[in-house]
């Protein structure tokens, strides 16, 4: 149905955060800040992400949203990020494949060199999969390259321009 209807309903449209998965397969530029017991990630149009890292766990209900609760640790060199608590409302992918509240994700980050970060995404949702997958990206570090301000303030106007079948 959404390829049919040409991605009319893909979240961003109606500037709506992008989700998780999707914002490691479209390719957008994304920035790190770590500070004591926390890393922030954003990226373009997107709203920041919080990986704590103070020890804590998962809320025992977590309230489902975009981003989830992401937890993190640090094995060795690899910064390993536990999510869960994420919305159905987000699309895994350009083909406008669903995931469900019961999405587990874990990330490996690691640095192989100064100028490069290793990425290996688990992605666990017996919601909507029979098995869990597994995304691997490298990304080059672009020390020159700024994350642009993108503000989506269209109120869902958008829409409307895209093109139907």
């Amino acid at each position: 149905k959404r390829q049919a209807n040409d991605l009319r309903d893909i979240p961003g449209s109606r500037c709506l955060p992008t989700g998780i998965v999707l914002g490691v397969n479209n390719g957008t530029a994304r920035r790190f800040v770590q500070i004591p017991n926390m890393v922030v990630t954003y990226s373009e149009g997107q709203i920041p992400r919080q990986i704590y890292l103070d020890g804590r766990q998962h809320p025992a209900d977590p309230n489902p949203s975009w981003f989830g609760h992401s937890i993190g640790r640090w094995e060795g060199e690899t910064l390993v990020v536990d999510t869960v608590g994420l919305n159905d409302q987000s699309w895994l992918d350009w083909y406008g494949r669903p995931q469900t509240e019961k999405m587990h994700i874990i990330e490996r980050f690691r640095r192989p060199d100064l100028g490069h970060l290793e990425l290996e995404m688990t992605v666990d949702d017996p919601g909507a999969f029979k098995s869990r997958w597994v995304i691997k990206r490298t990304y080059a570090l672009e020390p020159n390259d700024d994350v642009m301000e993108q503000v989506c303030a269209e109120n869902e106007k958008f829409v409307q321009h895209l093109v139907n079948k």
